[in-house]
């Protein structure tokens, strides 16, 4: 499996996003004005568009590139679908939940198979969860310390509104799909959509 390795915050910088978004609480002023004393092309802006998106979520070219084709079929616009498409996945849900500091320690502990999707255990970090979905941790992973800790520390973070969040029970149900209007980060998805149109 290919594994992403670049320096986070550098990769933060270079997009334009901060630190935060990643669950990483590291303040740096710099990421705010990035490549600002650069022209950027159009097709460059939509490149960055995209590489952000695949950045935030861990997702690689080729199953980003089959998301994009999922959002294109469904009903609405492309890009608001292909948000709703990467929030929806499971690895994106135990992060949103608050069990998990980082999506990438999320997708590792979905992977080792933490987590139970209405009762079932699911190991596959891009699992698509729908509206009703129930998503818990197993029982013999509540009695962890290291998921206590975990959610002192990310006690302070938004629960999203579209997750209706049990912090007790470490459960989640899933009230509607997410939309872009629920995300905590500046994204424009057109930008991707005309990307993959040329």
């Amino acid at each position: 499996m290919a594994v992403n390795r670049d320096p986070i915050l550098k990769r933060c910088r270079y997009l334009g996003i901060s630190p935060t978004v990643v669950g990483i609480d590291k303040t740096s002023k710099k990421h705010l004005n990035a490549n600002t004393r650069k022209k950027v092309s159009e097709y460059g802006m939509q490149l960055k568009e995209k590489q952000k998106l695949k950045f935030i979520y861990g997702v690689l070219e080729k199953p980003f590139h089959h998301y994009f084709e999922l959002a294109s079929k469904m009903e609405g616009q492309a890009g608001n679908n292909l948000i709703t498409v990467l929030e929806s996945r499971l690895d994106n849900i135990a992060f949103r939940m608050g069990l998990a500091l980082t999506r990438r320690e999320a997708r590792q502990l979905v992977t080792h198979g933490h987590f139970l999707v209405n009762g079932k255990k699911v190991d596959i970090p891009s699992y698509r969860v729908k509206a009703g979905d129930v998503v818990s941790l197993r029982d013999k992973s509540k009695s962890s310390t290291k998921f206590k800790d975990v959610v002192e520390q990310t006690n302070g973070r938004n629960t999203p509104l579209w997750l209706d969040i049990n912090k007790e029970q470490f459960s989640a149900k899933v009230v509607r799909m997410p939309s872009i209007e629920d995300i905590d980060y500046e994204v424009a998805p057109h930008l991707i959509v005309e990307l993959y149109s040329k």
